[in-house]
């Protein structure tokens, strides 16, 4: 199995944040890649990288980084034998081509012929989350059917749900379909769907399909990845695993909590996410 890192994005609400913050705190993460941000001891995304390493879950993991931020990247990757940085080639987020092109980018550029941890790479789980029970709960549904992905899930509350993807599903936790940002009224479920799929093997060509498809649309129909997987739901078969959250780093204060739970609370980074 194999992981690939979605790091292309620019994290312009975050550089927004910390431009804007008169305090001086934050002046150190200025024009810093968000997967790159310090979080506790080290860098978010490295937080990913030694888990999925002490898990031997996957022999290699991939990060899709952009023009701007790659040389950072490399530096960072330096450290790390099984890591391999791949750029997009743009260098703003005018040019950015969305992260399901980039998952294809990475598909084809590294010759991908198996399974795949899809990973955001402004993400970070609590510490429930284990990769362990994450892909025995896929081979489970690999020995079903062949074509199965999984998904992740986590309650959110109602005034939560127009900010995410809310997953629909069935007594057997097969994804009936993903509304993108309901009104609370629009649906029962409060199941966000953070950026992590493992995707079987079988749905990579899917992605050549889903890109042709909407060659022509606008990029916000492209870039955020469940886009692809809500294209994917009513075509192949795909299951949620449920967590009970997730940090996102979308902006300063968000930044703040994140860093504050792996600084002071988190119980046992060894074995974290493992």
């Amino acid at each position: 199995m194999k992981a690939v890192i979605l790091a292309a994005g620019y994290g312009t609400r975050l550089q927004r944040d910390v431009a804007a913050d008169s305090s001086g705190r934050f002046a150190h993460l200025a024009g810093t890649a968000k997967p790159l941000l310090p979080v506790g001891r080290c860098a978010l995304i490295s937080h990913w990288v030694q888990a999925l390493t002490a898990s031997g879950c996957v022999d290699q993991i991939y990060v899709v980084t952009n023009a701007l931020y790659r040389t950072a990247f490399e530096e960072w990757a330096a450290h790390f034998s099984n890591v391999k940085i791949l750029s997009d080639g743009t260098r703003s987020n005018d040019e950015r081509l969305g992260a399901v092109a980039c998952l294809q980018l990475a598909v084809k550029h590294f010759k991908i012929e198996d399974d795949v941890i899809v990973i955001g790479g402004d993400t970070l789980f609590k510490e429930d989350f284990s990769l362990s029970k994450v892909t025995e709960r896929f081979s489970e549904l690999q020995s079903q059917c062949e074509d199965n992905s999984l998904l992740l899930s986590y309650q959110c509350r109602d005034d939560e749900t127009q900010k995410y993807g809310i997953l629909e599903v069935d007594g057997d936790l097969r994804v009936l379909r993903m509304k993108e940002k309901p009104r609370p009224s629009e649906t029962t479920s409060r199941r966000a769907c953070p950026c992590f799929y493992v995707l079987s093997k079988n749905i990579l060509p899917l992605l050549d399909t889903f890109l042709e498809e909407k060659k022509e649309a606008p990029i916000e129909e492209k870039d955020a990845p469940g886009n692809f997987v809500s294209w994917l739901i009513p075509r192949k078969p795909v299951h949620v695993h449920q967590i009970s959250g997730r940090f996102d780093v979308g902006n300063l204060p968000s930044y703040t909590e994140c860093d504050l739970y792996f600084r002071e609370k988190l119980q046992d980074i060894q074995s974290y996410m493992v």
